[in-house]
């Protein structure tokens, strides 16, 4: 079968001059023990973002939110996850990486602990908007994990890794919906400080002393190198569109659905409500596949039929309020589209720059936090306006725009990749 895997052009003089070539090319994967921790780490880690999910109407309870404004503690996280994507994830391409995942993981559980016992709206926002920070730590694992595998094996272990962070995605949503109703939500959070204060000591045990080089510029210019990245290669722009527009038709489903199921004729409970992410399991599976499909070249195929997938997913998901059936499956085609669609993604654009992995990685999870955040506020003033159809459009939209803008600008990726061959 024809390869079609991209790559993003050319590299110029001024990517030389910008950072100092990397180490040596690994020999092969890592150990499948690191792949492991690698993995349960960033599903920990992210899960953090999306505890509040299921909570959200427990929550806008407890602190007197509306249902207008339930978006805002979704929100607010995300906007915390895109700071610490701009201003922390970089560091991975300037310090060593089991410093910076090892001190970022204990101020993770900090964020968390201040999360779980906060009295008011102020403290919770402030406390949630730290957690988002500092759970990029994911993103510097994920660059971690790459470096350390050799080209013609990056793509399955990417999605290995993945698999993780989906993985912890789904079973956050059901981990915060059994212990709050158990506990409180409240022990949501304390629970999960200490289960990242554990990891914390785990990976600085893992993680080899040596790894990664330091770059070698000063801090603010590798700021400003990751948007002249972006700016020189259109390859990193496209995927960063493409993920912020299929993230922001996956956070219209996950920031809005506890709503309706949370009322009549549905009423469910924390729990059956959080059990519903399990129904998006097959994005674990969809990771690793698309990881193996883009080592084969068949990256643009990949993304192809994953953005078809999430445009039809949302068929089934409309009628949310009639069946949970369809939910269940509209949740499990849409989890299994945007996953292949995001593995492939990381995978394309760490390819551009190796050597610049923590800066390309953290740039583009920029567009991903940014269209989970607009998924939430959209979703939220969509629900509010006209319920569950006002949702489904606007999910629907989100999926269209996406398989809209990568079939317009397949040809010019394939031309690129035919230039550099």
């Amino acid at each position: 079968m024809p390869s079609d895997h991209s790559t993003a052009g050319e590299r110029t003089d001024a990517d030389a001059e910008a950072v100092p070539p990397g180490p040596p090319v690994p020999p092969g994967p890592p150990p499948a023990r690191l792949v492991l921790l690698f993995a349960v780490a960033c599903g920990s880690a992210v899960a953090n973002v999306y505890f509040a999910q299921p909570l959200l109407v427990t929550l806008g309870e407890r602190f007197s939110l509306g249902s207008g404004l339930l978006g805002s503690i979704v929100t607010i996280t995300q906007l915390g996850y895109a700071a610490g994507l701009i201003l922390l994830v970089p560091l991975g391409d300037l310090m060593r990486r089991r410093r910076l995942i090892t001190v970022q993981l204990a101020l993770l559980a900090v964020a968390l602990t201040a999360a779980g016992l906060a009295p008011v709206t102020a403290a919770l926002l402030s406390a949630l908007a730290a957690v988002g920070a500092l759970a990029v730590v994911t993103q510097t694992m994920v660059a971690a994990a790459a470096s350390l595998t050799a080209p013609a094996f990056r793509g399955r272990v990417v999605g290995a890794v993945t698999s993780g962070v989906i993985t912890g995605i789904l079973l956050a949503r059901t981990v915060a919906g059994v212990v709050a109703d158990l506990a409180g939500w409240r022990c949501v959070y304390l629970l999960s400080a200490v289960v990242t204060a554990t990891l914390a000591v785990l990976l600085r045990r893992a993680l080899p002393a040596g790894e990664p080089r330091a770059a070698g510029l000063p801090y603010r210019r590798l700021l400003r190198s990751t948007v002249a990245l972006f700016a020189r290669h259109p390859l990193l722009r496209i995927r960063g569109a493409l993920a912020l527009l299929v993230f922001a038709a996956f956070s219209t489903l996950w920031s809005s659905v506890v709503q309706p199921l949370s009322g009549p004729p549905w009423s469910l409970s924390h729990t059956a409500i959080g059990a519903f992410g399990l129904a998006g399991a097959a994005g674990a599976v969809a990771a690793g596949i698309a990881g193996r499909w883009n080592d084969r070249g068949l990256a643009q195929r990949t993304t192809g039929a994953g953005l078809v997938l999430l445009a039809v997913s949302w068929l089934p998901l409309a009628f949310t309020g009639h069946s949970l059936w369809a939910l269940a499956i509209g949740a499990l085609l849409l989890d299994f589209a945007v996953q292949a669609v995001h593995v492939t993604n990381q995978s394309l654009i760490y390819a551009v720059r190796p050597d610049a992995g923590s800066r390309i990685i953290g740039g583009y999870m920029v567009f991903y936090s940014a269209g989970s955040a607009l998924g939430a506020v959209g979703s939220s003033l969509a629900y509010a306006a006209a319920g569950w159809t006002g949702v489904s459009v606007l999910g629907t939209a989100f999926s269209c725009a996406a398989l809209l803008l990568w079939a317009v600008t397949v040809g010019p990726q394939r031309r690129w990749s035919h230039g550099t061959r």
